[in-house]
């Protein structure tokens, strides 16, 4: 099972895409997963330059990479979401327009459709990305929210997102969503029922990113092998919890990245809490064969000695390859 490993270019996107192809060849990555934002891979340009796809083609090429899936988090979080300042500072300003907040959204969802035939045409079966959510806002439950409430979330997600997965069937690319707080699916049941909330389409699956699991406590094994049929690509992305002195908690008080004072922090890949040989011995036994991408976020690390060191902790995990047969076979006398 010779699983690529790419690294996600979405927090490198401040630098020039061909640079970013020469650090991650000379380190050793097979590919990347490459970000809709910055030069990376600008949707509007691919489907409106016929030149624009053969010329990153060519540069991934020259630098021996190759691309299995692009993401367009920034632009799928406006899709469902209640827009404000926040989002006017990650979208592009032809997404944001005057701001009005239906407008944004239907501008972001027509953008998702366009990355789906972007995807296409450069020869990517997967887009990876958010899909916000309507009402991630009442997730502390007061003041009370009515569960008629929570139903009409889960109902504009479907309404506002069948109408892209339209598109995605009709161009044959997947949408992996990533699991993950603000969105409509954040934790076990919430992607539970996500997916019923759609009819279970093949078109939406899941991009599975265990560092968002460990700080809410979730299982992120168990996730893997009940969620085994949606597992449509895999990041790598660690979380550091640091609660338990009475004072630093789960919700990390609003304050910044690697701010000690933090109940947990995103943190490079292998310096975490992820149990990942058992993610990687999950990943083996669910038979998931695509790509591993290392998405290094670390506020307390640079990035440059982060990106080298996870892929050598990844790859020896992905060389971990099952028997082919039962190693207690030899005991036998038949």
């Amino acid at each position: 099972m010779a699983r690529p490993i790419t690294l996600f270019t979405g927090q490198w996107a401040d630098l020039p895409f061909e640079e970013v192809c020469r650090l991650a060849s000379g380190w050793g990555y097979e590919g990347l997963e490459i970000a809709c934002w910055g030069d990376h891979f600008e949707v509007d340009k691919a489907l409106a330059d016929d030149t624009y796809i053969p010329r990153k083609l060519q540069t991934l090429a020259k630098h021996d990479l190759k691309v299995w899936a692009i993401s367009n988090h920034l632009v799928g979080q406006a899709v469902c979401d209640n827009p404000d300042e926040r989002h006017k500072a990650i979208l592009p300003e032809r997404i944001w327009g005057d701001g009005e907040p239906e407008g944004v959204r239907r501008r972001a969802a027509a953008e998702i459709e366009d990355t789906a035939r972007a995807a296409a045409k450069l020869g990517v079966g997967t887009v990876v990305g958010f899909t916000g959510s309507s009402i991630w806002h009442t997730v502390a439950m007061f003041p009370p929210t009515p569960e008629a409430m929570v139903e009409r979330g889960y109902a504009d997600f479907a309404e506002r997102w069948n109408p892209v997965l339209d598109v995605f069937d009709e161009v044959g690319v997947r949408f992996a969503h990533e699991v993950h707080p603000s969105e409509i699916a954040y934790d076990y049941w919430t992607t539970v029922r996500t997916l019923e909330a759609i009819g279970r389409r093949p078109a939406f699956g899941l991009n599975f990113d265990p560092s968002h699991f460990v700080w809410q406590e979730l299982d992120p094994v168990g996730f893997l092998l009940d969620f085994r049929d949606r597992i449509y690509h895999v990041d790598c992305k660690d979380t550091k919890v640091r609660t338990g002195d009475g004072r630093r908690g789960r919700l990390s008080s609003h304050l910044p990245w690697a701010d000690m004072r933090r109940g947990w922090d995103f943190i490079s890949t292998g310096r975490g809490d992820v149990p990942w040989e058992d993610v990687f011995r999950a990943l083996n036994s669910i038979g998931y064969d695509g790509p591993i991408s290392i998405e290094w976020e670390d506020a307390g690390m640079d990035r440059l000695q982060g990106a080298p060191e996870a892929l050598e902790f990844v790859r020896a995990l992905n060389a971990m390859q099952p028997p082919e047969g039962a190693f207690d076979a030899a005991f036998s006398s038949d």
